[in-house]
């Protein structure tokens, strides 16, 4: 089946296949997460909710540009630290063991996430991007797609950069470095669980990783200055601890969204924030 898949795409263009290859991965979310909102529904609404063909463009936007634009602002970051310390600032890191690496480069990538995404909160040039996000009113596991390019480019270069400034991650050489696209990779399918509608909680656990009710509760509906809930984290809740931003959970979330009077149409959430105003104004 397999070989046959490889013939068939044999000589067919990259974009084409980068679009081929990310309607297989949106189909096996589908199959994944719309059984367990059916099964497991925190709120009831339908699995065609409001706006999701927008969030299945914003899937395909999110998947095929952020990925290219970080690669050239790392390697542009990277070549002018490159004169300071060619292998990072700690460059015996890169040396660990692949597992304790791992688990450094997560931790690290995740203060860095957590900066980020406080940053769009906290900056209202930056909030007039991060708001798209925000302007979600019903929750699932796609509006994790639901991103401005410049919101998600900001937020994961503020995660990997960290990893190859340290030296934990090394751009080039003959071996790919598994260790950070291991790291965007789990933060990427994580980001599906903490969007979705589904009721699960994990008791002890929520102490250690990021939930669904945790992070609905970071989407509690906002003002529209995008000052609000806390629960930054993406992935360890232990962050907002030691900034003072986590919020427990409690119970469920009874109203997403913002007063941030974001466009319906996708074209206008695109240019909105270039215009010198947040979206919708």
């Amino acid at each position: 089946m397999l070989e046959a898949l490889r013939g068939l795409t044999t000589g067919w263009p990259a974009w084409a296949l980068d679009l081929f290859r990310h309607s297989n991965g949106l189909l096996l979310l589908v199959v994944v997460f719309v059984p367990l909102e059916r099964l497991f529904p925190l709120h009831p609404q339908p699995a065609l909710r409001r706006a999701w063909r927008t969030d299945a463009v914003y899937y395909f936007i999110s998947s095929l540009l952020p990925p290219k634009l970080v690669l050239m602002a790392v390697a542009a970051l990277l070549w002018a630290l490159h004169s300071v310390a060619p292998q990072g600032l700690f460059p015996a890191l890169h040396d660990l063991p692949t597992t304790a690496r791992l688990a450094l480069s997560i931790a690290v990538a995740e203060v860095g996430f957590y900066g980020g995404h406080r940053a769009m909160h906290t900056w209202p040039v930056l909030w007039r991007f991060h708001a798209v996000h925000h302007s979600a009113e019903q929750m699932d596991w796609l509006v994790n797609t639901r991103a401005h390019p410049v919101d998600l480019v900001l937020t994961r270069l503020c995660g990997l950069l960290p990893l190859y400034a340290l030296g934990l991650a090394r751009p080039g050489g003959e071996q790919t470095d598994w260790v950070p696209l291991l790291v965007a990779l789990l933060g990427s399918t994580w980001g599906y669980l903490i969007h979705a509608n589904v009721r699960w909680r994990f008791g002890p656990l929520e102490q250690l990783v990021a939930t669904p009710a945790f992070h609905h509760r970071h989407h509690e509906h906002l003002g529209a200055d995008g000052r609000g809930h806390g629960n930054y984290a993406a992935l360890l809740p232990v962050v907002d601890r030691l900034f003072g931003t986590w919020h427990a959970p409690g119970g469920a979330v009874q109203r997403y969204g913002t007063d941030e009077p974001v466009p319906a149409a996708l074209l206008d959430q695109l240019m909105g924030p270039f215009m010198g105003r947040r979206p919708g104004r």
